[in-house]
């Protein structure tokens, strides 16, 4: 079972999250995949993914969290004992998301996206410093990560397996390359 966890503003519909979903798809694994919307809380963002994961043994699960999702995935790896990809995630978001403190969009349609100041403390409640047993994580980061910088994502994930791509994006554009290789980390063996 892979639980996918979009970023900031973003949406099941992402590039990343529609590229896993259509390779499951091709594998007709659609039902081994859950790819929720996530609320703005991240309160409730995690009640929501542990309500979707409830029953699902530890070494059955994997989280792929992008960004801001990958915040959500490490606090949700550490919490539950599974493995989980990490595509340019969020290590301290409460420093980028003051600014954002407000009612926008999410990216991927016009549906409004509000941001609350008491989100801050609800992200403080899911660091994770340090991560424990590293093997449990894979992490994907790009030099060119135009939002994060990733020296802070290869320190924090010190350990565990890493691919650090020569520039490229915080969207990792060339995503679809490293697709199959997300999936046989998450267990996927179709994928390898």
């Amino acid at each position: 079972m892979i639980l996918y966890l979009h970023g900031f503003r973003s949406s099941p519909q992402s590039m990343k999250a529609r590229v896993i979903a259509g390779r499951m798809a091709e594998l007709g694994l659609s039902d081994q995949l859950m790819n929720p919307q996530l609320p703005a809380s991240p309160r409730l963002a995690m009640e929501l993914a542990l309500s979707l994961v409830e029953g699902v043994p530890a070494d059955e699960l994997a989280i792929i969290g992008s960004s801001l999702g990958g915040y959500y995935a490490t606090w949700l790896a550490e919490r539950l004992g599974c493995r989980a990809v990490l595509l340019n995630p969020a290590i301290v978001p409460l420093q980028d998301l003051d600014k954002h403190v407000g009612v926008t969009t999410q990216y991927h349609s016009d549906e409004p996206f509000e941001f609350k100041r008491e989100y801050i403390d609800e992200l403080r409640a899911l660091a994770v410093d340090p991560i424990t047993r590293p093997e449990r994580y894979f992490l994907i980061a790009a030099t060119g990560d135009e939002v994060l910088d990733y020296r802070d994502m290869v320190k924090h994930y010190a350990g565990a397996r890493q691919h650090v791509i020569a520039g490229s994006d915080h969207g990792i554009s060339e995503f679809s390359a490293y697709r199959d290789a997300v999936l046989a980390f998450c267990g996927v063996e179709a994928a390898a």
